[in-house]
């Protein structure tokens, strides 16, 4: 009874800890030394192996998508000392009106991410050219917070397929199958995600309206206007989009090729570099990644003045988010070590749910409870994913229902991209985080259970 009580206990202290603003390196520590010392697991195996080197260490997790991370962060500083990614903004600005500044933010948000931009880039990009358009439609800040999350932290992340995005690297590094996995799965779910989230903003944009609700600056908006690119110095938007293409070109080229030249997309049809490629969901990625940075300094003379600056701020960028997704899952490691934790696996496996909404809930409570779908769905990964296959559950489908499900319950208030979102636009979660957890918490569950009907009909 205490070591199950001592395992609520460290979760919502987690929790507390992380609403007020206590950093998750620390956080994750205290909170793994609550469950050490009420569930018997002494100080130094939890130190010393469950929380930094078990099966679901902090560092076995660091160690395997260093790369990644590495790849990623630099290049999303690249495209961002370019100018390329305000390009692209202006870009789509220019072709819908400020007017439409919604629209804009989500098509904006989701192109980038969806490109391999990490998350914190594209909203250091849109938040300063995103003052001006607020300020001229008149839109309340925390709609335009709520279209970032919508944009950045939804579809593009957990349902479209081929995305470079951890959470779909890590499904296919633990599953086998490859980043297109649950296609149409995938599709459909986006397609929900982006149109109720829009639908649900641009309804909450027509009821400000009505009640004279508009845009209000605050502190953090004439800092950060400052930082906005003159549109007379950036690339053009055609030119700007070409590292994007190149990222998902190169994801997309081996699985295009082995169907040219076979008719099916089964790795062991391939061979040499295609194999490699369709083997190795975590390195190819990556050097997708290292491909469109490569494009952006060829296409940017301005990259090849200050070369060695992006390369080194984009990786001393990648480590803190890397660090940190790392300590949520180190934390996971020390909770799966508790007889509390076994009982609720038994439990879940227990349910008689068909497998795909068993799944679905379990990756949702993990995501909920850590407060990163990532850090969720790598432990959902190491400690359920051999279950659901012997249950007879297709691996792509597994793959992607898991995806999409751990972008749900993540977003709650303690979670660490939506506490550091808030904080860099100067937002309380008063103010804010209503609509954000429509969007990014509400809408992808509500997603995540169309495509699971969907899916049992189409099994039926």
């Amino acid at each position: 009874m205490l070591g199950l009580f001592g395992l609520v206990f460290a979760v919502l202290a987690l929790i507390l800890m992380a609403l007020r603003g206590v950093n998750i390196l620390i956080a994750v520590l205290v909170a793994s030394l609550l469950v050490a010392l009420t569930n018997q697991l002494g100080i130094a195996d939890t130190l010393l192996v469950h929380f930094p080197t078990g099966p679901l260490g902090a560092f076995s997790f660091a160690g395997q998508f260093f790369v990644l991370f590495l790849t990623g962060a630099i290049f999303g500083k690249v495209m961002a000392n370019s100018g390329a990614a305000a390009a692209i903004a202006f870009g789509i600005i220019s072709a819908l009106g400020p007017r439409r500044v919604l629209l804009v933010t989500v098509l904006v948000c989701g192109l980038l991410t969806y490109g391999g931009v990490v998350v914190f880039v594209v909203i250091f990009t849109m938040y300063p050219l995103g003052i001006a358009l607020m300020r001229e439609a008149d839109l309340p800040k925390r709609l335009f917070c709520g279209a970032i999350g919508l944009g950045a932290g939804t579809f593009t992340m957990t349902a479209l397929p081929g995305t470079p995005s951890v959470q779909n690297v890590i499904a296919a590094s633990a599953l086998g199958t490859d980043l297109f996995a649950g296609a149409m799965i995938g599709l459909l779910a986006g397609l929900v995600m982006a149109a109720l989230g829009w639908w649900y903003l641009e309804d909450q944009w027509r009821r400000s309206r009505r009640r004279n609700e508009g845009y209000e600056p605050n502190q953090q908006d004439a800092a950060m206007e400052k930082m906005a690119p003159e549109q007379a110095r950036i690339p053009s938007p055609f030119l700007a989009v070409i590292p994007l293409v190149v990222v998902l070109g190169t994801i997309l080229a081996p699985r295009l090729l082995t169907l040219l030249g076979s008719g099916n997309a089964d790795p062991s049809e391939a061979n040499g570099l295609l194999a490699f490629a369709l083997t190795q969901p975590i390195v190819w990625p990556s050097f997708a990644l290292v491909m469109g940075t490569v494009c952006s300094i060829l296409l940017f003379p301005v990259l090849r003045q200050q070369l060695l600056d992006p390369l080194g701020t984009g990786a001393n960028d990648s480590i803190m988010p890397l660090l940190n997704t790392a300590a949520v899952i180190g934390f996971g490691g020390v909770v799966t070590q508790t007889a509390g934790f076994e009982g609720f696996a038994q439990w879940v496996v227990g349910l008689d749910l068909p497998p795909l909404v068993s799944i679905a809930a379990s990756v949702s409570v993990i995501s909920g409870t850590v407060g990163s779908a990532s850090g969720g769905l790598q432990i959902f990964m190491q400690t359920f994913a051999e279950t659901y296959p012997a249950m007879g559950v297709d691996p792509s489908s597994l793959h992607r229902i898991a995806t999409i499900a751990s972008g749900g319950l993540d977003s709650l208030p303690h979670s660490g991209a939506v506490v550091a979102m808030l904080t860099i636009m100067g937002l309380r979660h008063a103010e804010a985080y209503r609509d954000i957890f429509i969007v990014t918490v509400l809408v992808p569950v509500v997603a995540t259970a169309v495509v699971i009907v969907v899916a049992q009909l189409v099994l039926m």
